[in-house]
């Protein structure tokens, strides 16, 4: 479905990226953690071309491009690559004059050519799909955080892409709501979603993951499934950053995904 070979990304002279390789496969949710600073969300943007590559080589589905210092890339080669992908930002970028419908509806409209009567339909599907059936005519302003963001994954569902590509989805969000916005992702990998997420939610990354890569200073440092990563990282960098999981770990009754995460172990067989 994905995959980045020898990708670099730099800023003027500063390197961002260095020489990453990353596959993902079809159904397979990937987590991408690190501590700040370290790449994470530059390389998701890569993935949609929010960013071009410096250099290397993407392919998303049957779509590819290879990367070359100082190309410029086409608008119809950038509009392949973004078809292909939804993308669910940190802050929620809903349009403030619109409804959540309208604002859910906008892509179906001016993208995909639909009539209002058809995107309306799709969009009310949607906005059911995330659990907010009863907002649609509500505008962001009269939206908890965590409805913007659901509105959010409601529009980036809307195109029906094959990947959804999450940069820290529930980091601006209130520790009470986190959990209602982790819980439509959850359901959307049981679907059979593909997904790339940026997070730093050790514990629910923990649970979602297929396969978790650790990067830091643009450097891909280990790789593996989560009990290889989190249980037995052979990298010394990678267990020093993982050391707060066990202050996340002694303290979990009141961690704010505390029940959203027992929740989840109970879906796939973990007691606690």
């Amino acid at each position: 479905m994905i995959e980045l070979k020898n990708v670099n990304k730099s800023f003027g002279n500063v390197p961002i990226l260095k020489h990453i390789d990353l596959h993902v496969n079809k159904g397979e949710t990937v987590v991408i953690i690190g501590p700040s600073g370290s790449g994470k969300s530059t390389l998701l943007r890569c993935l949609n071309l929010l960013e071009q590559p410096t250099s290397g080589y993407l392919r998303i589905a049957n779509d590819s491009l290879q990367f070359k210092e100082g190309d410029s890339l086409k608008q119809a080669d950038i509009m392949k690559i973004r078809l292909h992908t939804g993308m669910v930002f940190q802050a929620h970028h809903l349009f403030p004059h619109m409804t959540a419908v309208q604002n859910v509806m906008e892509g179906l409209v001016t993208v995909r050519r639909q009539t209002k009567a058809e995107a309306r339909t799709a969009a009310l599907r949607l906005l059911k799909k995330v659990g907010l059936a009863d907002k649609a005519d509500s505008f962001p302003f009269q939206l908890s955080g965590g409805q913007q963001q659901r509105v959010g994954i409601a529009r980036a569902l809307a195109l029906e892409p094959n990947v959804l590509l999450f940069d820290e989805p529930t980091s601006a969000l209130d520790p009470e709501i986190v959990g209602e916005v982790l819980n439509v992702m959850d359901d959307l990998k049981q679907e059979g979603m593909t997904m790339v997420i940026v997070t730093h939610e050790m514990q629910f990354a923990r649970l979602i993951a297929d396969h978790v890569v650790f990067l830091d200073q643009g450097v891909v440092i280990e790789e593996g499934s989560p009990d290889q990563v989190f249980d037995a990282p052979t990298k010394e960098r990678t267990k020093q950053f993982l050391q707060r999981l066990d202050w996340m770990r002694e303290r979990i009754p009141t961690f704010p995904e505390s029940e959203v995460l027992i929740q989840m172990d109970e879906k796939i067989g973990i007691v606690h």
